[in-house]
């Protein structure tokens, strides 16, 4: 990666509906295990792991930001603490410009020459080492 700091900012919306009755409000796909032994948002947020990226900015609602950080804790990557990622706590869920845009304001704070890389928490991406070369 470049000497550019690059922020996975991970926007893990959503109602809850496209793959019910697996996937319900309280519980939604981006949670479950579908695609491998990690949950979509672990995948994503493993995808983001290593020189040149930044811990991830998650930005979810308050419903599920205890089941988030246990899920990014299991992964081995710390939301909490100087130095980890964040969870961003939506309000209310508005789509993804007020997500993005309050991502991009805290990032700003620590550090605005950072590029941002703004992923879907229930992306399924099976060519890591591509979306890798791709992002150089």
């Amino acid at each position: 990666m470049s000497a550019q700091r690059i922020v996975p900012v991970i926007l893990s919306g959503g109602s809850g509906t496209r793959l019910w009755p697996v996937s319900r409000e309280s519980f939604p796909k981006q949670l479950w295990p579908l695609l491998s032994d990690r949950s979509l948002i672990q995948d994503t947020a493993l995808r983001a792991r290593g020189p040149g990226f930044a811990p991830p900015i998650v930005v979810c609602n308050e419903e599920h930001r205890f089941l988030i950080a246990e899920q990014m804790r299991a992964s081995g990557i710390t939301c909490t603490g100087p130095g980890g990622g964040r969870i961003v706590l939506e309000p209310v869920g508005r789509n993804s410009a007020p997500a993005i845009t309050a991502a991009a304001c805290l990032v700003a704070e620590d550090d605005p020459d950072a590029v941002l890389w703004m992923m879907a928490a229930d992306a399924a991406i099976a060519d890591a080492p591509a979306l890798h070369a791709a992002l150089k």
